[in-house]
């Protein structure tokens, strides 16, 4: 494989992650993409412009570009929104992908590319059209799947599993010639609830930049972020949403606190989604309502590369999501030595050893995080043992290692005829 067009419609790699509809994924797109380019693979990202500030092509590093793409009005859209303006992105990632003769591109022009590599549903719809416009191979990453979501809310009806997403991710999925799962669960997931092809699902876990994300001094983690406390400190990384529910972490603390312990937490992220500003109002109103006003701190999203300061100064780092494809504040976490307590969904399940390296919650209880909280901190030895196999378990999570299995799968599937509709 010489060249690969990603496609990231709604989302930049260039944007902050935990603001707005950033998260996880850019992080996954900017890096995976980053590892391939120093593989020797030229690779091209397609986003939606979302700013006239932006320049038309972004040369991220040698063999990474961003290319901005005109959709819609050039701001900041709603996602909900955003499957209206699909048809004229793929227009012109179209265009883009080929010459003026809608012919593969010349080696002058950069070379034709080799396959396509979509991320999230409506990427995934964009790619699925490309695919059987230009006779490629199409691999599609989803990050989150509508029906898992539907499966994990019990405020969900069941007509959820035949959401518009639920039916288009269902048929690109039907015809991908690669579906990338970050671990086992995913990859059940993506056989039971859409009836996958096993033999097209590719297991490729996620990786982690541990130049940054290592142990490090807890002491001075604290004084670079600002924390004087001397007690116990929690961590929430991630988006305001319904979804990751902070709202568990805020509950369980102040548990601790009505118990007399000095505890305070750290949430680190801003809202996203139409839900997100409603859940960061009734956060802070729970917060006040618990009188936790000065235990509990809320900070705006930070640079991915200093998140690691957070991660070091924290006690322990708390994950109570309603569900999580991988789960990578998780392994961030526990490559910086930082326990981490979690619900017991999708990834987080294969990267917390349940009792070795953190621990996992089946039930979405307050008291059951509370006391997970203090079977830890109240305890070095284990504290000690935790950090010390997080940091192991984390070890082996890598994106060259990550970028290496995706080219070795691209090079076996170029071998076989494209799957059809």
């Amino acid at each position: 494989m010489r060249r690969l067009a990603i496609l990231s419609y709604h989302s930049s790699p260039l944007n902050q992650p935990g603001v707005g509809d950033s998260g996880g994924m850019d992080v996954y797109v900017r890096e995976m993409a980053s590892s391939l380019a120093r593989l020797g693979i030229s690779c091209d990202v397609f986003t939606r412009r979302t700013s006239h500030r932006e320049p038309d092509t972004v040369l991220y590093e040698p063999n990474l570009r961003v290319h901005h793409i005109e959709a819609g009005p050039i701001d900041e859209v709603p996602l909900v929104e955003l499957e209206y303006y699909l048809g004229a992105f793929t227009d012109k990632v179209l265009t883009a992908m080929t010459d003026p003769h809608g012919l593969p591109l010349s080696d002058a022009q950069g070379g034709r590319y080799d396959a396509i590599h979509a991320n999230y549903w409506l990427s995934a719809v964009a790619g699925h059209v490309l695919k059987h416009e230009l006779d490629l191979p199409l691999l599609c990453t989803f990050h989150t799947l509508d029906r898992v979501k539907a499966e994990t809310d019990p405020d969900l009806s069941p007509e959820a599993f035949m959401s518009r997403r639920a039916i288009a991710e269902a048929t690109v999925i039907g015809c991908a010639d690669a579906v990338l799962a970050s671990c086992a669960v995913e990859a059940q997931q993506l056989r039971d609830l859409y009836n996958a092809d096993p033999a097209r699902i590719w297991i490729i876990p996620l990786g982690i930049d541990q130049a940054f994300f290592a142990p490090g001094n807890r002491a001075a983690a604290r004084a670079a972020i600002g924390f004087s406390g001397e007690g116990t400190l929690c961590l929430f990384v991630g988006r305001i949403q319904p979804l990751k529910r902070a709202d568990l972490a805020v509950r369980a603390v102040g548990e601790l606190v009505s118990q007399g312990l000095d505890v305070s937490l750290i949430i680190v992220g801003g809202p996203s989604g139409h839900q997100g500003d409603a859940t960061a109002k009734q956060l802070v109103d729970l917060v006040n309502e618990l009188s936790l006003q000065f235990r509990v701190f809320f900070v705006a999203p930070k640079p991915h590369h200093l998140l690691s300061s957070y991660y070091r100064a924290a006690d322990l780092v708390l994950v109570p999501s309603r569900s999580e494809s991988f789960g990578l504040v998780a392994l961030e976490a526990a490559s910086c030595g930082t326990p981490v307590v979690a619900s017991n969904v999708g990834g987080l399940s294969t990267l917390v050893l349940d009792r070795l390296s953190g621990l996992l919650i089946d039930e979405a209880d307050p008291s059951a995080y509370a006391t997970a909280i203090r079977s830890i901190t109240e305890n070095k030895e284990t504290a000690q043992r935790f950090s010390q196999n997080a940091v192991a378990v984390a070890s082996a999570y890598t994106w060259k290692k990550a970028a290496m299995e995706f080219v070795s799968r691209c090079e076996s599937l170029t071998r076989h005829s494209l799957v059809g509709c």
